[in-house]
């Protein structure tokens, strides 16, 4: 009977054995550095990336984590003053990986109430014994070279291996030569990284060789941006990584053993923001009549969205979805799209005669059967059932409607600039708050701007007729339409 027992026993022993969860012991490398390893949150906020955001798709990730741990705005001091380091220290197993870089802002002052991140120039053993007048706390500062040994050392006593690169270059150019660090950060993480006998890459001098391999033109717009010298676009921090995994190929260090052979690196997709509308909208390929839609991406961040303006001459609500023209927008569409719609001038055409494309006025339901030149019926909506149609097809595509009111004409009743608020305007905004979207009322707040400029000054704004802006009329309410949105959505 014992002998039973211990076998049962035994049974569902070697049962929970096996059907326990394993543990994931595949290593992994964490980094840690400024927002140039990690730009804000990684998600590429004003086109701006980290090399860390890349850097994994360089790696076989079924064998190695990877971890950014990097925070913009931190210096190797700070890094570890905030607690940031011990959160990596505390999770480091045995053969996981540490990739360190830092110098960005190392050379910022040692105490202020601003950020007080300065460490002490070089790799000795001085120190600055402070009142932090940013934290309030008494604190002896070390030298860079102090903070990055102390990361080495403290990863290896867990098992790691620490890996040093020094900062990337910043855009800056000097007879045709870019900027190095090699007598100051970029000098002293190899001084450390060889004291310390552990692997060194010299991002500085191979990326700044790469982008006077490029010239200065084609660095600036590709791998950084005109607004900012310091912090990459996504195909500037793409070139960061793979010189990282480039120079990982050619060293001892283990870490290549988990490089891909033939690595697919996929950019970001910017988002996408679609504009539907008429003439007042529209590219009409005349600078008398230039719609707002044209001016629109220069107040957007181009690098993270794309502005595409499908808005045409001449449409109404009615005719944009009778010609086909919104079933061409509505098939491109994906989740998290924009979709500005904006109609009215148009629509209160002829419903049955002329340009065919007056819509039944209102928001109801009615309907009107027409008979077209060709002889074809057609069954004409109210205004409201048309935009109605674009919001609820938008949504079912996930995309984002946003509804404007139609741009105000240069007439002045009563000296002061018309507003259709009974009509197409108020529909509008009955529509979007029917269905739930965010609603601009664009011919109210550009109206105003007319008003504060005075009769004169806006006259400019309209070169051809009452209704069509030129370039700096298109510009102005651009600029308003954009200020709006972006006070509920990122352009």
């Amino acid at each position: 009977m014992k002998s039973l027992k211990l076998l049962f026993f035994l049974f569902l022993a070697v049962l929970f054995f096996n059907f326990t969860p394993k543990q994931d012991n595949k290593p992994t490398l964490f980094m840690i550095g400024d927002s140039t390893v990690k730009n804000g949150k990684g998600n590429g906020a004003g086109g701006l990336w980290g090399w860390g955001d890349f850097i994994g798709q360089f790696l076989d990730t079924t064998k190695i984590n990877v971890e950014n741990h990097a925070l913009g705005g931190t210096s190797s001091r700070t890094f570890q003053d905030k607690g940031l380091w011990n959160a990596v220290l505390n999770k480091l197993k045995k053969g996981d990986y540490v990739l360190i870089q830092f110098g960005h802002n190392d050379d910022g002052p040692i105490n202020d109430s601003l950020r007080a991140r300065g460490t002490i120039k070089g790799i000795g053993n001085e120190t600055q014994e402070i009142d932090n007048i940013l934290t309030k706390k008494h604190e002896i500062v070390h030298s860079y070279g102090w903070y990055i040994q102390k990361v080495i050392r403290e990863a290896k006593s867990k098992g790691a291996i620490p890996i040093v690169c020094s900062l990337i270059p910043r855009n800056d150019w000097k007879d045709g030569k870019v900027s190095r660090n090699d007598a100051s950060y970029g000098l002293w993480a190899k001084q450390i990284a060889e004291k310390e006998k552990v692997t060194f890459i010299n991002l500085n001098e191979k990326m700044a060789l790469e982008m006077e391999k490029s010239g200065e033109e084609k660095v600036t717009g590709t791998y950084f941006y005109k607004k900012d010298h310091t912090h990459t676009s996504a195909k500037g921090a793409v070139l960061s990584a793979s010189i990282i995994i480039e120079e990982l190929k050619n060293s001892k260090n283990s870490l290549k053993n988990y490089i891909l052979k033939n690595s697919k690196i996929v950019l970001p997709v910017k988002n996408k923001v679609f504009l539907i509308g008429d003439s007042t909208m529209a590219d009409n390929g005349n600078p008398d009549a230039v719609g707002w839609g044209v001016v629109f991406p220069k107040y957007c961040d181009t690098t993270r969205i794309e502005v595409i303006n499908k808005a045409k001459g001449g449409r109404s609500s009615r005719t944009f979805d009778y010609e086909g023209l919104w079933d061409e927008v509505k098939n491109q569409l994906q989740p998290g799209n924009l979709v500005l719609i904006q109609f009215g001038h148009n629509d209160a055409g002829a419903v049955d005669k002329e340009k065919f494309r007056g819509s039944l006025k209102g928001i109801g339901d009615e309907t009107q059967e027409v008979i077209r030149p060709d002889g074809s019926k057609e069954i004409v909506h109210t205004f409201g059932w048309y935009m109605t149609k674009f919001i609820r097809e938008a949504k079912a595509k996930g995309a984002i409607p946003i509804v404007l009111s139609l741009t105000p004409r240069n007439e002045w009743p009563n000296d002061k600039v018309e507003r259709r608020t009974d009509t197409y305007i108020k529909w509008s905004k009955e529509i979007a708050e029917k269905e739930n979207v965010f609603y601009i009322d664009l011919s109210e707040a550009v109206a105003q701007k007319y008003e504060a400029l005075g009769k004169e000054k806006v006259k400019v704004f309209f070169p051809k007729d009452h209704t069509h802006t030129g370039i700096e009329g298109a510009d102005l309410n651009a600029l308003t339409a954009a200020k709006c949105i972006k006070k509920n959505y990122e352009l």
